[in-house]
């Protein structure tokens, strides 16, 4: 089972910040994307930061959403908020390649 979406951030460059419910963050850079089908309406940067969370995955005004597991496999991982208590704070998550 692969983790859901519970906040996107739209950031410079086609860049989106991402949160699951297990507490990973991770970054996902939609730039390669973009001149592919549907996602060429993203180009538009305006339409591209309307994305906002969808079930358990994220979704643009425009209607296009992404695959929850196909997010959650192409992030590139930033970090894991962990209890301060035991660790003083964060923790790094490896990259899916380096499992």
């Amino acid at each position: 089972m692969y983790p859901s979406v519970v906040k996107v951030i739209p950031g410079e460059n086609y860049v989106l910040d991402i949160v699951f419910d297990n507490g990973e963050r991770g970054t996902l850079d939609m730039k390669p994307f973009l001149d592919t089908g549907i996602f060429r309406r993203l180009k538009d940067y305006d339409a591209f930061r309307k994305v906002q969370v969808s079930f358990d995955t994220i979704e643009w005004e425009s209607g296009i959403d992404l695959d929850p597991e196909f997010i959650y496999a192409t992030c590139k991982s930033v970090a894991k908020d962990v209890d301060s208590s035991t660790t003083h704070g964060t923790e790094l998550i490896p990259q899916q390649n380096e499992l």
